[in-house]
């Protein structure tokens, strides 16, 4: 028997990989209905990377984001939400479409028909920039929108409303508390989808469906 000795150690060291990456947790957060949704106000700290969706002291999302890089940064101040578009894309970046062959360029580089890229969930807080869902990597990297994660995007989405207020600043009080140990996500350098997909309107109909507790 002892020569099927090593090849049950290697399936140990397999199920034992396989437990880990199970155990590794889905970004996810909770989102609660306001009880007054004139009463709720966006927070974002950019040193943090964090967004705080409040009720006063009630907190309705508290979800990781990633804002604009030192070319592109995302502005600071007090605005409010300018408009939502579920089916958003980009009018600066997307795809060259020529051919039946996909590639990715600027709309100005584009011969072919231009295909933004898609930006689910926009809510727009000042001309040209807004939050949408995206890639949230641990160091500034957009070109100054606010992205938040596929599984939290929905939901930040439902918590606005045409005149929320939202406030970004270098730090906000919640970064203290609601912020000071909260898991960021990991998936952000996965790779995109297919070209294919990203061009076609069944992406916006595969996005998740948001749920407010």
């Amino acid at each position: 028997m002892n020569r099927f000795l090593p090849i049950l150690l290697l399936l140990l060291l397999l199920l034992g990989g396989c437990s880990q990456l199970s155990q590794v947790s889905v970004y996810d957060n909770p989102a609660f209905k306001p009880k007054d949704p004139s009463k709720v106000v966006v927070k974002v700290s950019l040193s943090k990377q964090m967004v705080y969706v409040m009720e006063g002291n009630r907190p309705l999302l508290v979800t990781a984001c990633c804002v604009g890089d030192a070319a592109h940064p995302t502005p600071k101040g007090n605005f409010s939400v300018l408009s939502k578009n579920r089916d958003k894309r980009s009018g600066e970046y997307g795809f060259e479409v020529l051919n039946k062959m996909i590639h990715a360029c600027s709309r100005g580089q584009a011969h072919g028909s231009y295909v933004g890229y898609p930006m689910p969930y926009w809510v727009e807080f000042t001309p040209g920039y807004g939050f949408h869902q995206g890639w949230v990597w641990p160091m500034p990297r957009s070109h100054g929108c606010i992205r938040i994660h596929a599984n939290d995007a929905g939901k930040f989405y439902l918590l606005v409303r045409d005149g929320t207020p939202v406030r970004i600043a270098t730090a906000q009080p919640e970064d203290a508390t609601l912020g000071a140990n909260h898991k960021r996500p990991q998936d952000y350098n996965d790779p995109d989808l297919p070209s294919e997909l990203l061009t076609a309107q069944k992406y916006f109909e595969q996005l998740k469906v948001p749920f407010l507790q």
